[in-house]
């Protein structure tokens, strides 16, 4: 189906007036130290995320009783004063069990409220936060455990008798495990195993938050490479001003909002956008402990009132796969913004937001190392459907070009591919990879940060997804990027998802291959794979347009929506798998 190129916006569309709606005027007037005043700081000089997520908004009398965490599985509500009081707690249990500023305490736990507790409570108490999803098996967590010095965990007595035990003896520094549930036989308090409630229990209910810096170590993330040893990334108490400044201007959070982040804290996105920035704007997160389930997550939507929804391109197209009629079983007034992150979000996802919520949806980028986002389309501004839309106040965006000696160049060029860089010096730029250092100084060239990300730049100043470095095409001279193959097949009106690989070629030097799952209704035949090359060969030329297409019930992804790539195509040559450590579904 031909759509416009465009979604414009009319003043029509906006239930409530955007936070920002000047583009050239709000990014000459910003600045990260105007940012940087909306946050209160430390009674006695510094800066802490937990104060300015919690504490803050816990001793105003116009949003202490404001529900701050709704949790949809057990029913429970905690506001920001009863947020304040547990995070203290547990600031003290830590301080109880003699952990010091600056020790790593990892959570290996479902979305409970025990997850969010203890990692504000750990940030609190100056030590660093290390969320880990709760479906890893027992090798990545010994892998990520063992890389960030673990000093405690908190998990239940299910995960912990599953996935750590077996590997207990592999982590030497960690002194102390709080189980949420009862311990249980064969979890004795001599092998440093507590009762998570009991320690609460026993412990103050005031606290004084450690006095932490802005470059204070704040918290640590794992990001798995194509092979070999995840990296941890190390992130700040300042990517705070980064959280609140991209919760104003890519999620235009209000007062009053009901948020819906559906991205495990196990993931960066879940953290920072999960967690703490819409408690920096004081607003209601919906919690949903929940695998996927079309029905179910309608009826959040429509039940618990979500205004603003950010969510991953997997579920947006999953939803597609369920079909627009029952999105149409459902109501959303209160929902006015709808944002995606995790991969580019294909063009057609965009116009699905369109016909089955009312609203498009609103890609952005950023990454694991950036803390927050970058780029993004945003309410009140035009948007590019395929685009990942524009850089945020703050933000210093282009597309680079690397030369022979090394070095790179800025291209100033529109529309002309290159690796997408970010110039330094926002919040919440990683300031590290823990234990390697080379590895991070590879990712600079001056005051530039290379994402290996490929990308272009139209006239407008919209960013548009090519490719990783690593997963673009080379066949017979033309450089391809996979999602550009992918988007114009997911146009057709059978594929839920598709993914692209280069299968070598001993003509073209790689061919490009496709592997398409299907949406509801329609049946793998070597008459649709046909239609499918005619398809993509009429959209995008013989040159560019897969040669082969494999049909699967569902592409390998990650638990934060990426498909993998990388893994299509070792199982395709039969090469070795790498890191899956990260791979949805894995056994755990």
């Amino acid at each position: 189906m031909s759509r416009p190129l465009v979604i414009r916006k009319r003043a029509g569309d906006l239930r409530i007036k955007p936070n920002w709606t000047d583009y050239a005027a709000e990014r000459a007037a910003f600045s990260w130290e105007a940012a940087r005043a909306h946050l209160a700081g430390l009674p006695g000089g510094g800066l802490n995320i937990a104060h300015e997520a919690v504490d803050r908004h816990a001793a105003d009398p116009r949003s202490g009783s404001r529900i701050a965490l709704r949790f949809l599985g057990s029913g429970r509500d905690i506001d920001y004063r009863a947020l304040a009081g547990l995070t203290n707690r547990f600031a003290n249990v830590l301080a109880g069990l003699g952990v010091a500023r600056g020790e790593r305490v990892f959570t290996l736990l479902g979305r409970v409220p025990a997850l969010y507790v203890s990692v504000l409570g750990s940030l609190k108490a100056g030590a660093v936060a290390c969320p880990l999803f709760s479906a890893f098996g027992p090798e990545p967590v010994a892998t990520r455990m063992g890389l960030g010095d673990a000093r405690v965990l908190v998990t239940t007595a299910d995960l912990y008798r599953r996935k750590v035990q077996p590997v207990r003896d592999r982590l030497p520094g960690l002194k102390h495990v709080l189980i949420v549930q009862e311990t249980g036989d064969g979890m004795a308090a001599a092998d440093g195993v507590h009762d998570f409630e009991s320690l609460m229990a026993q412990s103050p209910r005031r606290y004084e938050t450690a006095p932490t810096q802005a470059e204070d170590m704040a918290l640590l993330h794992f990001t798995s490479g194509t092979t070999g040893t995840p990296k941890g990334a190390i992130h700040v108490h300042g990517a705070a001003v980064t959280h609140w400044a991209t919760g104003r201007y890519a999620l235009d959070l209000h007062p009053g909002d009901i948020y819906w982040c559906t991205a495990d804290p196990g993931w960066v996105t879940g953290t920072s956008y999960g967690i703490i920035a819409p408690l920096l704007h004081g607003v209601t997160s919906v919690v949903d402990e929940g695998d996927f389930d079309a029905h179910n997550w309608y009826r959040i939507l429509q039940d618990e009132d979500v205004s603003v929804w950010y969510t991953a391109p997997t579920a947006i197209r999953m939803l597609m796969k369920a079909g627009t009629e029952l999105a149409k079983q459902y109501r959303f007034p209160a929902l006015r913004f709808v944002a995606s992150v995790g991969e580019p979000l294909n063009a057609e996802a965009v116009w699905w937001g369109e016909e089955a919520l009312g609203l498009p949806v609103h890609d952005n980028w950023w990454q694991t190392e950036t803390g927050g986002i970058m780029i993004a389309n945003t309410p009140a501004f035009d948007i590019k459907p395929g685009s990942m839309g524009r850089p945020l106040p703050g933000i210093d965006a282009c597309i680079v070009e690397h030369d022979a000696q090394g070095g790179v160049r800025i291209v100033d060029t529109p529309g002309k591919d290159g690796e997408l860089a970010l110039r330094r010096g926002w919040p919440s730029m990683f300031r590290g990879y823990l234990n390697n250092e080379e590895r991070y100084r590879k990712c600079f060239d001056g005051d530039l940060y290379l994402t290996g990300d490929l990308a272009r730049r139209d006239e407008d100043g919209y960013f548009w997804f090519v490719g990783r470095a690593d997963d673009v095409i080379k066949s017979s001279g033309h450089l391809i990027g996979p999602f550009e193959v992918e988007s114009a097949l997911m146009e057709h009106p059978s594929v839920a998802e598709a993914g692209v690989i280069g299968k070598p070629d001993e003509t073209a030097g790689e061919a490009v291959k496709a592997f398409v799952s299907l949406k509801s209704g329609w049946k793998a035949s070597d008459e649709l794979g046909l239609a499918l090359l005619a398809h993509a060969r009429k959209r995008l030329g013989a040159a560019v347009a897969p040669k082969e297409i494999d049909f699967l019930p569902a592409l390998p992804r990650t638990r934060s929506g990426k498909i993998m790539r990388r893994l299509l195509k070792a199982r395709e040559l039969g090469l070795p798998e790498g890191d899956t450590s990260t791979l949805e579904g894995q056994a755990s």
